[in-house]
């Protein structure tokens, strides 16, 4: 990872508030990275970012928009996961609601430990990692090689 880290922001409905307030107190840490977010949290983490901006100052990194999770958001956060286009992900996710979802849900938290993606699903997480000296050196990411369990896995012709 470099020191320019690409953080993927989500947060659910219930969620939302939550994001936004963590964004609000850390919105000049993130100021420094590039963000990637799912539908309206991405027009949301915009709207926090900007309003906190003092005059002159602007956003260093425009912040990418996927489509909202029901619609392939968190799919497309997935496939950028397995691309390593993205370098953490920050994912206030609702445990007491369920979602149309969920399965996509499921999904991109299992590929975020796949490929070994700091991942934090609650504020407190999310504190740990954006406060780590880690957010702003260089991390040379351990990934597991997972090409014994492929080549075990293939049926024989």
């Amino acid at each position: 990872m470099e020191i320019t880290k690409r953080v993927a922001l989500v947060a659910h409905d219930n969620c939302k508030k939550d994001l936004a307030e963590w964004v609000e107190w850390n919105w000049k840490l993130l100021l420094s990275h590039k963000l990637i977010c799912t539908g309206t949290t991405g027009r949301l983490v915009e709207e926090t970012i900007l309003k906190n901006l003092e005059k002159g100052q602007s956003l260093k990194h425009s912040i990418v928009k996927l489509k909202s999770g029901p619609f392939g958001g968190d799919q497309q956060l997935g496939a950028m996961i397995a691309e390593g286009q993205i370098d953490l992900l920050i994912f206030f996710w609702d445990p007491m609601q369920p979602h149309p979802h969920d399965v996509d849900v499921k999904a991109l938290l299992r590929i975020s430990v796949l490929y070994n993606i700091p991942t934090a699903c609650n504020r407190s997480t999310a504190d740990f990692i954006i406060s780590s000296q880690l957010m702003s050196d260089r991390y040379a990411q351990k990934l597991t090689d997972y090409s014994e369990y492929i080549d075990r896995s293939l049926p024989t012709l």
